[in-house]
């Protein structure tokens, strides 16, 4: 039945590795916040540049306004709904602010911090979006339609959704399979690095478990449905992406931790000085000065401005070593870290086979040279992973490749080809040599005796040791090895890596659970992934670091931040980065915190002048700005042995 199946079935298309959804990305300028944001930021920049060319007030003057209504009427309007819920938010007493500095003249300021406030409102705005799109994506890997059975053997064309449990599906070469289910009939290799990560083709066969979404290979298969396609495990991930960026609690800043007392008290405090000398009998315009000189040196510019540049720096050196960290809460979320947890194939592996050992058998007549490039010329025809790494080993020893005639490929079993005259079969060893180690060992036959035997192992990072190391030596703690590879593929990288913990097999869910789990017991985990099944873990982690050369759009687009060149090292190296940005930002909130006590008791006590007031508001602005712009230099990113805070 198998090989009738087989027979009368060509492929439709050729099998392709890893599929991935098609990009759906919300472009930047059809979210309103962003259009509002780039107003502003324009506006503000022409203003800026008419002001410092000492152009007349009414040319800059209109352009400022812009700045002001574009950049913040939205924070505004959220700051009154707010207000109308009965809470008070920074975001409405930093409008206030600025509408305070403008009234007294300082209208460039006050304009800063507007379009400050509306880029990074943009840019949240964007974050989602995309995250959006990505989990919408994720629903094309499983096919629109599927071919069903009846009993008679009729085929029809039905849509993937209508499919029920217990239905029969006909899968053709190359097709990607409708839904979750119980192979009846056939033999193929499925990619279901989708799901499971596993970094070569399964073989199926009667009794074994498919998932929708997943790739067939080259044999027919015969699937009988076993979940409904609304619990399919691709339907699964997209659902945990969703509920994990929901309760992913966010890690706020830390003056917004604090936000709701401080911007009640600056009002609060305002008020009193306004009115308390009014009480007691002083001139509208002198209570009025003094409240505005309050408003200034306590408004939080000062303090936004030291918790942001030492940040947006950090983002900044490491986008020039290839990280992308999406946000200043991401970058601080970094530096929180206690405990790294791993994905296998991918991550600490390259995610594709290479050729480890090559061994001729005793009475064959050849070494490990002829027996590779025998192997490889029966391969060659091929287009399954380990035939390209067979291929791809004989050539890198510069080996000859001979043409090969009658090639011919049987699902699960290898191929066949008369190779120089000689019928030369290469297929999985029927005995599981060498997978206490993690390797693949592939059987090579010539006329009808086996002649020798090759091991195929996922390719090590070589970074791969020395970044556990450090990861290591950064937490205190060695990293965890979540994967959904056999267990001897990831004993055999746990041990080359240093990593006791290792915990294989897991599906998509069983890594969240795992992550969950880890943070359940109170350590901030750091999670580095790849792939689709990586995707809720990744938002469920403290923070998620996606590998970015072939990573998956919704692994990309859940993370926290990006590594785009795929160098394992520098994940230790952007932690040790935020770290020395969150220490900056302490350094900053000390100087910050200490002008504006000093300025807000002189204004108090005493009678503070505004345009000093001004300028020693400024002048802390300046400050902090300036001391978190040090973590641009290139020595920032070569710091030396890790420190914890």
């Amino acid at each position: 039945m198998v090989a009738g199946v087989s027979a009368t079935l060509a492929p439709r298309t050729s099998p392709t590795r890893t599929p991935r959804a098609p990009r759906r990305r919300t472009r930047v300028l059809a979210l309103p916040e962003a259009r509002w944001a780039l107003t502003a930021l324009v506006a503000f920049l022409v203003a800026l540049a008419l002001d410092l060319g000492g152009a007349p007030a009414w040319a800059y003057g209109p352009l400022y306004a812009l700045a002001y209504v574009t950049g913040g009427w939205e924070p505004a309007l959220e700051g009154l709904r707010a207000l109308r819920e009965k809470t008070l938010d920074v975001d409405l007493l930093m409008i206030v602010a600025a509408l305070g500095a403008a009234s007294i003249g300082q209208v460039l300021d006050g304009a800063l911090l507007i379009v400050i406030f509306a880029t990074s409102g943009a840019l949240e705005a964007l974050a989602t979006a995309r995250t959006a799109d990505s989990v919408r994506g994720l629903l094309d890997l499983a096919p629109a339609t599927a071919t069903r059975l009846a009993e008679d053997g009729t085929e029809r064309t039905v849509p993937a959704s209508a499919l029920a449990v217990g239905d029969v599906l006909l899968v053709r070469p190359g097709e990607r399979i409708g839904a979750d289910g119980t192979v009846l009939d056939g033999v193929s290799e499925a990619d279901q690095a989708t799901v499971t990560g596993e970094s070569l083709p399964v073989v199926k066969r009667p009794g074994d478990e498919v998932f929708a979404g997943t790739l067939n290979g080259a044999g027919a298969l015969r699937v009988r449905v076993a979940r409904d396609p609304a619990d399919s495990v691709i339907a699964r991930i997209v659902t945990l992406v969703e509920e994990a960026s929901r309760t992913k609690a966010p890690t706020q800043l830390f003056i917004e931790k604090v936000e709701q007392r401080y911007a009640v008290g600056v009002v609060a405090a305002t008020l009193a000085v306004f009115a308390v000398p009014l009480a007691f009998g002083a001139a509208l315009t002198d209570a009025l000065l003094r409240a505005m000189t309050f408003m200034i040196v306590a408004s939080p510019c000062a303090v936004v401005l030291a918790t942001m540049p030492p940040l947006l720096s950090a983002i900044a050196n490491a986008g020039r070593h290839g990280v992308l960290v999406k946000s200043a809460v991401a970058m601080e979320r970094l530096g929180e870290i206690d405990l790294a947890a791993l994905d296998k194939t991918g991550t600490l592996t390259e995610g594709a086979p290479e050729v480890t050992h090559v061994r001729p058998l005793p009475d064959s007549g050849l070494d490990e040279d002829r027996l590779l490039a025998l192997a490889a010329a029966a391969e060659h025809p091929s287009e399954h992973p380990l035939a390209r790494a067979i291929v791809t080993a004989a050539r890198a020893r510069n080996l000859p490749i001979a043409p090969a005639a009658d090639f011919s490929a049987a699902p699960g079993r290898g191929v066949t080809a008369v190779v120089e005259g000689h019928e030369v079969s290469v297929g999985r060893a029927p005995v599981p040599t060498g997978r206490a180690d993690g390797e693949t060992v592939v059987l090579v036959v010539r006329d009808g005796a086996p002649v020798g035997t090759l091991a195929l192992t996922d390719r090590l990072r070589p970074e791969a040791p020395a970044a556990t190391a450090a990861l290591t030596a950064l937490t205190g703690t060695s990293p965890v090895l979540l994967t959904g590879d056999t267990a001897p593929a990831a004993a055999r990288v746990a041990e080359a890596t240093g990593i006791t913990d290792v915990r294989a097999g897991l599906l998509p869910e069983d890594k969240v659970n795992a992550v969950r789990g880890l943070q359940g017991a109170g350590r901030k985990v750091l999670f580095v992934g790849d792939g689709v099944n990586d995707a809720p873990a990744l938002a469920a982690a403290h923070c998620g670091l996606a590998m970015g050369r072939a990573g998956s759009d919704l692994a990309l687009e859940s993370a926290d931040a990006v590594v785009v060149r795929d160098e394992l090292a520098t994940v230790p190296a952007v932690v040790r980065l935020s770290r020395a940005a969150r220490r900056l930002v302490v350094q900053n909130l000390v100087v910050a915190g200490t002008f504006i006590t000093v300025l807000v008791v002189w204004d108090l006590a005493g009678h503070l002048p505004l345009p000093l007031g001004v300028a020693g508001h400024e002048g802390s602005t300046v400050l902090v700005g300036l001391n978190g712009l040090r973590l641009l230099r290139e020595s920032a990113w070569r710091s030396g042995p890790p420190q914890d805070t």
